[in-house]
């Protein structure tokens, strides 16, 4: 057991996560068996539904949720089986499943979680709004380009984990309306907030520049797909 702990040994959150992993007046933020929720005071649709990439703890995410949520979108960071999303694709069924009245949901996520992302909205997609991916695409089975779903795409100039020839392969399985960006000097790791990854090429921008832009990219995407909704 001991040795499998080693090889399965995740990505830890850094300080900055775990801080955003607290509540303020604006933002709640609880935690469930399969689910860490961020709830803004006065939500607007979508929420956000963010499966983690492969062996990073889910509060790693936190940053980001919670600069969603500060944006007043509710957002549900999924617990996934040993930190892998390829055992736990499903799990956004559940919060689906128990969605407040008129609530609507976008789903993606970062690496990993991104390919079980696509898996599940190719069999889903009357229950999303739309798909993100964050250093990631889909895989055949995860084929989005029959969906009619929206599909936002962002990688930095600096990943060293994503084999960009699998990436640009990769935009065959999405949509022809599918919106793609690159956010200069990010790398792979700074789409969360738990260090440096094994295989990651340096950033060239602070995390919190990437986050602030990789923000502003979905939801500036999100308004001009949805206005409506973000009107709300």
């Amino acid at each position: 057991m001991g040795l499998i702990y080693l090889y399965l040994r995740p990505y830890q959150p850094s300080q900055a996560a775990l801080s955003a992993m607290q509540s303020n007046d604006e933002i709640t933020v609880s935690e469930e068996k399969q689910v860490i929720r961020f709830e803004p005071k006065t939500p607007v649709q979508p929420s956000i539904i963010y499966y983690p990439g492969g062996l990073v703890k889910p509060e790693s995410y936190a940053t980001y949720a919670k600069a969603f949520a500060q944006a007043g979108h509710r957002v549900y960071i999924v617990k996934m089986p040993l930190n892998l999303a390829v055992f736990g694709g499903d799990r956004a069924q559940p919060i689906i499943a128990a969605k407040q009245p008129d609530e609507t949901f976008l789903l993606g996520g970062h690496s990993l979680g991104g390919v079980m992302a696509s898996r599940y909205a190719a069999s889903h997609a009357s229950e999303l709004e739309g798909v993100f991916f964050f250093a990631s695409y889909p895989d055949p089975k995860g084929s989005l380009v029959s969906s009619n779903l929206p599909v936002f795409s962002v990688v930095g100039s600096n990943d060293g984990a994503v084999n960009m020839a699998a990436f640009t392969k990769a935009k065959s399985d999405l949509p022809s309306t599918a919106e793609y960006h690159t956010i200069r000097g990010g790398n792979h790791s700074q789409f969360g907030s738990y260090g440096f990854q094994k295989g990651d090429h340096p950033a060239e921008i602070s995390a919190e520049q990437q986050l602030e832009e990789t923000v502003k990219l979905l939801l500036d995407w999100e308004s001009a797909v949805h206005p409506a909704k973000q009107a709300q």
